[in-house]
């Protein structure tokens, strides 16, 4: 993956700089920009993927990860400005779904920006209570069982116990920036929000995604697709092509 933005937080897997329409997308706990490299063989050459690069992982391994939400957006926000020169989305998964909606609000108190479109995908309206144990302080061996569960990490890296110690104090620290969230009431986001999940995610349900239509003054719109918790990578062409379309109303409004 190529990182031409000169930003660390930025990966950009295949650079458009022409795009008029740039799609930043926040990974779940545990992942990186990566989880985005493929994304722009299925979007429109309008559009620019900017892949986040939280610290803690992938290129930006040896840096101290996050293990606050409200800490990361205030450092996030301000390292973003410059790239929000034009038209611009945000997705985000489980984890990255909070820190979108959480930097959608902090772009609007600080700047009075807004996305065009708000994705949320495999995470709980975030007035709904986490009520999950936390697994981020659980011992080596409970944790290791925990990941296998969720079934996010890949079985070559939990069967490495040096990789797992290389990466356990990241993943860690995104279990408890997303464990330890408090939503603080805010009027709704006026942009319009769109939610995916996965019907086979028992955690995520239908209902918890549901909840997200209070959280936009405009238009909500919900879609379940097969798959459980990870289904944005094993529905992912067909998640994509939805979201291409739902992108088409905005690319219109910038010819």
């Amino acid at each position: 993956m190529l990182n031409t933005a000169r930003n660390p937080w930025i990966v950009q897997p295949r650079p458009n700089p022409r795009a008029p329409l740039r799609l930043f997308c926040f990974p779940y706990a545990g992942g990186g920009a990566s989880v985005f490299r493929k994304w722009p063989e299925y979007l429109p050459s309008s559009v620019e993927v900017y892949a986040i690069q939280l610290p803690g992982r992938e290129g930006r391994l040896v840096e101290e990860p996050f293990k606050s939400l409200s800490q990361l957006i205030e450092v996030l926000g301000p390292v973003l400005l410059s790239s929000l020169d034009r038209p611009f989305v945000f997705f985000g998964h489980s984890l990255g779904a909070s820190v979108g909606f959480e930097l959608a609000r902090w772009l609007r108190r600080h700047y009075q920006m807004m996305p065009a479109i708000l994705f949320v995908a495999g995470r709980r309206a975030p007035h709904l209570l986490e009520t999950d144990p936390p697994i981020h302080d659980l011992p080596d061996k409970e944790f290791l069982e925990e990941l296998r569960t969720l079934k996010g990490t890949p079985p070559e890296v939990l069967t490495n116990p040096e990789l797992m110690q290389l990466i356990r104090p990241m993943l860690s620290a995104d279990f408890a920036m997303s464990h330890n969230y408090e939503y603080v009431p805010e009027p709704p986001l006026e942009c319009p929000i769109i939610a995916f999940g996965g019907l086979e995610d028992k955690d995520v349900t239908k209902d918890y995604l549901d909840g997200w239509r209070e959280h936009t003054s405009a238009s909500f719109t919900l879609r379940m697709l097969p798959g459980d918790h990870f289904f944005l990578h094993t529905s992912q062409p067909t998640m994509l092509h939805m979201l291409a379309k739902d992108l088409l109303p905005v690319m219109g409004a910038l010819v």
